[in-house]
């Protein structure tokens, strides 16, 4: 009988050492699109038979390591047709596979072997939009815009009217990472905030984070937006060219040397200015405005093992002013720019481990002028501000097993800050000159990040990161601990939670909250201190899998500190006392406090199918406390809104038909209004005469308001609808699309400011305050042509 046991004992631990010791092998490769050789992102590699897999990299690039078997490997992606390959897996292999795109989104299946679910997945408070949904929303005018398709999602607010500013969470503008293929874009708006300057025609993949960040990113409270351009066709030369109302676009992609290197160049520009120009004269003024922006990407492959990557962006916004009389000339412009560069290079140090390695470029330019002239009499402003970046960043990417997934990296940025240099003159003397107080930092940050399934039920990212700034020799050093984790309550439902700390080294001064060109881009110092913020987040994820459905249910709470805001009364430009040249420090003219922003979020999605589309909806609150504003008490962030919710849909009956519409609702924006007027004295800045001194320049005083508790009064609700369709054609040279569609279809008179005015009152000689709304987008047609060659 003991021998028996004996037996069975060493049979087990045989056994056992068995398992323990299998032999395993890996399969890696990278995974292109057919007929472009176009890298793809997120792919997802399964078998099926061990039910593992993993998914490829922002390079294309995979590992998967498996024991040795005989098994089916499953390469499925949305949009694209899925591919089954037989291995029989006895060695370490490599095989680099081609996905068709879809004919038909409708036909693609997704299943839980074929594609990762959100309620496996560690990532939360993520999204990622596909491209082609973006191209089929429809827009304001006709300009397809990545920014305005973000605020459509829940936790993501929009300024104002129109604007494609985004706030995320309750955080401000300046606490978004916007990321194009490594390298930090500054300010991301044309037109005044109107549109923003991604053209999605040179746009491979958009993500947006806003909570749960890897440890990977840095630099930001908010959010974090990854957008990566494409490669261009490797195969043969193609090209999309598109005439809306207000803007053109064109985008060449072509290989180089044949499936060995290729290029893509993409560019847009407006013709406002060439339209309104016949209508216009000098006399009365001429006034022009244009933006355009350029993308270019080039790459080449020496083989599995190296890849080099060439991309930049630049665009350029420029609004000027003219006018010219017998006595009187007046001429001012005012442009803004923005410049990236980035050299990648991808080195496959074995068939488990990559290397991604960046230099890193980025230039961000404000430049304002003003001439006057009145007979013998001359005033001039000249104003500048900027951001300058060089980097460098190393990312590595070690797949141990299906799973475990092991990153590791880190990245030094130089800024150059010129926060404001301006000189002001007249005909007499020099009457305010600031010479520039150039400011040089180094921003570095080194980061763990593993990302690990410890069993049947839990998956879990858990990562630290060490930023650091360096700045007027004061050294910030910050740990930034970071953890996602998921646990499986069933097949298709699990709840996440997650946590994170954030620092942010840069700080945005803005006067107005909609992200202005002269908002200024100033750095952490011996005066002001980072920011910083903590936010936690939980919630569940269902997927439905026969009706390709996914849900996330999230609650959040944000709290953050040492914030800046403008002192009352304080500008960008911070003159003093113009008479002797006096300048105040932008330094002197800030503040900094606290936020707090918690909430919970709603959103159900379908990516793919003949209808497709979102609904999402979210319940916020964001207050601020400064001890210099509002005295001392907490108010309501201008951001702030109670309500939002937006609702997304794309239908398809025909081949050759696209229909789509969007329906948005938002409670209205917390702003000050004035309770009533002061009669002030004013100085003239440039006296005719300057020996006189009387400091009255006419014979009554004008007024200025007075405000109660900041941001005390709410605006009026928001809601619009928007619809548009396609008609598709193909053609032997390619495919033409037909876009029609109407912005604010019925016609809502949303706010966009308010102002107080008197009027008499009828009947009487006594006048009455009234408070009055100003709308700027009424129903708004929009035709647009698209042509694929």
């Amino acid at each position: 009988m003991i021998q028996k046991k004996i037996s069975i004992l060493i049979i087990l631990l045989l056994a056992s050492y068995m398992g323990f010791s299998q032999t395993k092998h890996t399969i890696s490769g990278y995974v292109r699109e057919s007929g472009s050789q176009e890298l793809l992102i997120g792919v997802n590699i399964y078998s099926p038979k061990l039910k593992v897999g993993t998914s490829s990299n922002t390079f294309g690039f995979y590992s998967i390591t498996l024991p040795d078997d005989s098994m089916d490997i499953v390469y499925s992606y949305v949009g694209y047709q899925t591919q089954m390959k037989k291995i029989s897996l006895d060695k370490d292999i490599s095989i680099n596979i081609e996905l068709s795109s879809s004919v038909n989104l409708s036909e693609v299946v997704i299943s839980a072997e074929r594609q990762e679910k959100i309620s496996e997945s560690t990532k939360m408070s993520t999204i990622d939009i596909p491209i082609m949904q973006i191209k089929n929303i429809p827009s304001l005018l006709g300009e397809k815009d990545v920014f305005k398709v973000l605020q459509l999602m829940p936790g993501v607010q929009k300024g104002s009217e129109g604007n494609s500013g985004i706030y995320v969470r309750g955080g401000g503008p300046d606490q978004n990472l916007i990321i194009l293929d490594d390298a930090t874009v500054y300010n991301a708006n044309h037109l005044f905030g109107f549109f923003s300057v991604f053209n999605g025609d040179a746009l491979k993949s958009v993500e947006l984070t806003k909570g749960g960040f890897p440890a990977r990113y840095g630099g930001r409270l908010s959010s974090v937006i990854d957008m990566n351009m494409k490669e261009g066709n490797k195969e043969k030369l193609t090209g999309e060219a598109g005439i809306g109302l207000i803007s053109s676009r064109l985008t060449l992609e072509g290989p180089i040397i044949k499936n060995k290197s290729s290029f893509i160049v993409s560019g847009r520009r407006t013709y406002i200015d060439m339209l309104i120009r016949p209508f216009l004269n000098a006399e009365n003024g001429i006034a022009g405005y244009y933006f355009y922006d350029f993308n270019a990407k080039a790459n080449y492959d020496f083989g599995d093992k190296d890849k080099i990557y060439l991309s930049g962006y630049f665009g350029r916004d420029k609004f000027g002013i003219k006018q010219i009389n017998d006595n009187y000339s007046m001429e001012s412009g005012l442009f803004w720019q923005n410049a990236t560069s980035t050299a990648r290079w991808n080195h496959l140090i074995n068939n488990k481990l990559f290397l991604n390695t960046s230099l890193i470029f980025s230039d961000y330019t404000l430049s304002i002028k003003s001439n006057e002239k009145y007979g013998n009499d001359k005033y001039e402003l000249l104003y500048k501000s900027g951001i300058q970046d060089i980097g460098i960043k190393s990312d590595f990417y070690y797949a141990k097993n299906p799973n475990h997934l092991f990153r590791f990296g880190g990245i030094v940025y130089h800024h150059h800050f010129t926060p404001s240099a301006f000189v002001i003159k007249d005909s007499y003397n020099n009457l305010a000159e600031n010479k520039a107080k150039y400011i040089n930092s180094i921003e570095s940050g080194i980061y763990i990040e593993d990302e690990v399934k410890i069993n049947a039920r839990i998956k879990v990212n858990a990562g630290l990161r060490i930023s650091d700034l360096y700045s007027e020799k004061k050294n910030y050093i910050n740990p930034e601990p970071r953890f996602s984790g998921n646990y499986k309550l069933s097949d298709n439902l699990s709840f996440k939670l997650s946590y994170a700390i954030m620092n942010q080294y840069i700080h945005l001064l803005s006067n107005t909250g909609i992200g202005l060109p002269t908002d200024l881009w100033v750095p952490a110092t011996n005066k002001t201190k980072p920011q910083q913020s903590q936010q936690i987040a939980g919630g569940f994820a269902r997927d439905f899998i026969p009706q390709n459905f996914t849900l996330s249910i999230e609650g959040y709470y944000k709290a953050s500190k040492n914030i800046i805001s403008y002192k009352e009364g304080a500008s960008f430009l911070g003159i003093d006392d113009p008479s002797n040249g006096d300048i105040i420090s932008w330094e002197d003219n800030i503040t900094s406090g606290k936020s707090w922003s918690y909430g919970g979020e709603f959103l159900l999605q379908r990516k793919t199918g003949k209808l497709s589309g979102w609904i999402g909806y979210t319940l916020s609150w964001t207050k601020l406390q400064f001890d210099e504003l509002n005295s001392g008490k907490e108010f309501w962030a201008k951001y702030d809104r109670r309500h939002d919710i937006s609702v997304v849909i794309i239908y398809k009956p025909k081949k050759n038909i696209t229909l789509s519409a969007t329906w948005v609702y938002g409670t209205g924006n917390a702003i000050s209004l004035p309770l009533g007027e002061q009669p002030i004295a004013t100085h003239d800045l440039i006296q005719n005469n300057p020996n006189e001194s009387n400091p009255y320049v006419n014979d009554y005083l004008p007024t200025l308001p007075y405000y109660g508790e900041k941001n005390s009064f709410r605006m009026k609700a928001y809601h619009r609808a928007d619809i548009g369709i396609q008609f598709h054609k193909t053609h032997k040279w390619g495919e033409r699309t037909f876009e029609l569609g109407f912005y604010n279809l019925y016609n809502r008179k949303n706010p966009f400011f308010y102002f107080s005015r008197d009027e008499i009152i009828p009947g009487t000689n006594k006048y009455d305050r009234k408070l009055k709304q100003v709308s700027i987008f009424p129903i708004i047609p929009s035709v647009s042509w698209t042509f694929k060659f």
